[in-house]
């Protein structure tokens, strides 16, 4: 019998992460990435304690993760005249038995990465290779493939995993009759600057209100200067969709472009114009995502991560659920074999779920209490508890933690989603 074998389209933080697991657990694989080579491209994201933990189990470490970013203490809403709507620890500080990351998204990405090919080999990732479509055999699949030189040939194997992202071609050929990608009108505009952090020193801050509004956390611990590198992005929603048709999509633009919209958000803790106009680069990018479809599975082929479930970025966990999708998988192939079956069961386990999560993103997800206190008072208020009780603001919190999979107490008492050892037979 020929040894199983699985390919992955696409070599980002899914890809790499779904690779990594599938060594773990005993099954060979190649990695197909369409570029032609690996750089540390974009800037902050989050990791939920739920794909920290899961990390951890990969046998990456939080010195590695130390690397690449630090842990965050906590998670804080503030209101347009500077008052506090919500704020929460975050990680270990909450009683979490794993920490939250915010790291450099580039330089996560090379760290997962650089593990993949010290721990399977060079050619196990195979760069330049674009996977454009797919067709199946009774024996297989085979993934049908382009060249940066625009030549094409084909790969096969046992399974094929399409994790390539938002534009993924293997979705579209899952489901040619797809709705177009989805853009709700908010504009983002993103950057680093060094300078001080804010609040416990490790703080996410969304500030602002659901219709203009600024989320800033640093992604590196403090310099000898007491400075850190503070990852921050500006958003906008403008209410006609049509000016997408004159916005830029994921390219760099002047800061002089958009800095405006800020101007006068300082207070004594905070001036965000100086912190915009720190910034070295900025980049504009629609805050864009794609309708559910009914299934991630056709046969021996499977989505996940963003060519799964492309989620706009309001609750920091399309990586961290890239990361999950990848270990449930795992599971299902410890349990099932190398099968059709075992991608069924993921599909069953995460579709639904998950697809009610892009949906809850869409309608602004944990920045919906924003929301809620513009409808409420405008945005400016003296005493939050006054405009939204604590007791709604909590369980508005732990409900949005338990449909997104980190919910605390859930989480610490779960066991491993892939045991120690555990090998594919």
């Amino acid at each position: 019998m020929t040894e199983p074998h699985v390919m992955i389209a696409g070599g980002g933080i899914g890809g790499l992460a779904m690779a990594l697991t599938l060594h773990q657990i005993g099954v060979p694989c190649t990695v197909f990435e369409a570029a032609p080579e690996m750089r540390p491209l974009g800037v902050g994201i989050n990791i939920q304690p739920n794909a920290v933990r899961e990390l951890f189990d990969l046998g990456i470490s939080a010195r590695d993760l130390d690397t690449v970013g630090l842990p965050a203490r906590e998670w804080a809403l503030v209101g347009l005249n500077g008052n506090d709507i919500y704020a929460e620890p975050r990680g270990l500080e909450a009683g979490y038995n794993w920490p939250q990351y915010a790291v450099h998204r580039g330089a996560f990405h090379m760290l997962l990465f650089h593990t993949f090919i010290a721990r399977a080999g060079a050619g196990a990732v195979r760069l330049g290779q674009r996977v454009t479509g797919y067709h199946q055999t009774g024996e297989g699949v085979t993934a049908e493939i382009t060249h940066p030189d625009g030549s094409t040939g084909t790969a096969t194997g046992s399974l094929l995993i399409g994790a390539d992202g938002i534009h993924s071609a293997v979705r579209a050929t899952m489901h040619p009759d797809q709705p177009p990608i989805h853009w709700g009108g908010a504009m983002m505009w993103r950057g680093t600057t060094r300078a001080r952090p804010i609040r416990t020193g490790s703080s996410f801050v969304g500030l602002g209100t659901h219709r203009q509004r600024m989320v800033i956390y640093p992604i590196s611990p403090v310099g000898p200067d007491g400075l850190a590198t503070i990852n921050w992005i500006a958003e906008v929603t403008y209410d006609d969709p049509s000016a997408r048709n004159t916005s830029g999509w994921f390219r760099q633009v002047e800061i002089a472009d958009f800095a405006h919209h800020f101007d006068g958000w300082t207070w004594d803790w905070l001036d965000v114009p100086a912190l915009i106009r720190g910034a070295e680069v900025a980049y504009e990018n629609p805050m864009i995502d794609r309708d559910p479809v009914p299934t991630w599975q056709d046969g021996r082929v499977v989505l996940m991560g963003d060519a799964a479930h492309a989620m706009y970025p309001t609750g920091s966990n399309g990586a961290s659920q890239a990361i999950i999708d990848a270990r449930t998988l795992g599971a299902c192939l410890l349990e099932h074999g190398v099968t059709e079956a075992a991608l069924a069961a993921f599909d069953a386990a995460l579709c639904g779920p998950v697809s009610e999560l892009i949906l809850r993103n869409r309608g602004a997800g944990p920045f919906c209490l924003l929301t809620m206190v513009e409808d409420r008072c405008g945005g400016v208020f003296n005493e939050i508890d006054d405009v939204i009780p604590p007791e709604e603001r909590a369980e508005f919190m732990a409900r949005y933690k338990a449909a997104a999979g980190f919910a605390m107490e859930t989480l610490n008492a779960a066991p491993r989603t892939i045991a120690d050892g555990a090998r594919v037979r």
